[in-house]
């Protein structure tokens, strides 16, 4: 067992300030956790983007609906507040897009490892998570993607919530092709296979856009050509989950109702 079921679990809330070197910023994150008695070691990690949107996702009483269903691992979920930076810390590190916006993702990147993990792993004493998955939605499902990808080392999985795959190095007005999208490429030209898993989100109603007129909206055509850059680079269609959900929209409600699959996908008993 890892947690106990005879009483209601609630989670513990707590919200921290971090004084970041890097970003030469305060960062406040949320801390949610089953409460101590509930629960035995193992713990789980989950960082998540866009810890503004906690309330708009629903999360607490998702996973508190989740552990009542005995459906949960234990799962220490850290919530990261964007600010007025966040166009610029959330990207594709060291390949900001053709607005040059994204030039502090690898900024971003090396908070996320080198002050933040320690600081919780300090905060909570526990020196060791079970897995550890890094999930965001739209631009910050591409930075969670991104950082994931480049640090394996620290992550087990991914969730990309209606992911901002078109992030592109050329605008489409000059020249755009294909290629320019900076993610698929940063798969494609990779030299080595990260030990991750992806799990991918997009709503059929996400956007209206579609730049080459084949009947599908962008947000989906581009989730599943990063779908098959990974299947090129030698992934296993188990490895990659992917979720389209019929009238889904680009927005926070869309991503609460989709929270619950991911989670059980990520942390299911």
């Amino acid at each position: 067992m890892y947690y106990s079921t005879e009483t209601e679990i609630m989670i513990d809330e707590q919200e921290l300030d971090f004084t970041s070197t890097i970003l030469n910023r305060e960062v406040t994150f949320t801390l949610l956790k089953p409460q101590a008695n509930a629960i035995t070691e193992p713990l789980n990690l989950l960082l998540l983007n866009d810890g503004q949107d906690l309330e708009a996702i629903d999360l607490i009483n998702t996973l508190e609906q989740l552990y009542e269903r005995n459906s949960l691992k234990p799962v220490l979920v850290v919530a990261i507040r964007a600010n007025e930076d966040r166009v610029q810390e959330y990207g594709v590190a060291g390949k900001p897009d053709f607005k040059k916006r994204g030039s502090k993702a690898a900024l971003y990147t090396q908070f996320i490892t080198s002050e933040l993990i320690p600081f919780v792993k300090e905060q909570t004493g526990v020196e060791e998570f079970e897995t550890t998955a890094f999930a965001g939605f739209s631009l910050g499902g591409l930075s969670a993607f991104d950082i994931a990808w480049n640090n394996p080392q620290v992550f087990d999985m991914v969730g990309a919530f209606s992911a901002s795959f078109w992030w592109r190095s050329k605008d489409l007005g000059k020249g755009y092709t294909n290629d320019d999208r900076i993610m698929h490429a940063v798969i494609k030209n990779a030299v080595s296979k990260p030990d991750i898993k992806f799990w991918l989100q997009t709503g059929t109603k996400d956007e209206t856009a579609d730049r080459n007129n084949n009947g599908i909206i962008d947000s989906i055509d581009d989730t599943i050509d990063i779908i098959k850059e990974l299947l090129a680079k030698g992934y296993q269609r188990s490895e990659i989950q992917y979720l389209e959900m019929l009238n889904g929209t680009h927005n926070t409600a869309t991503w609460g109702k989709a929270m619950p699959k991911f989670l059980c996908w990520a942390f299911g008993k």
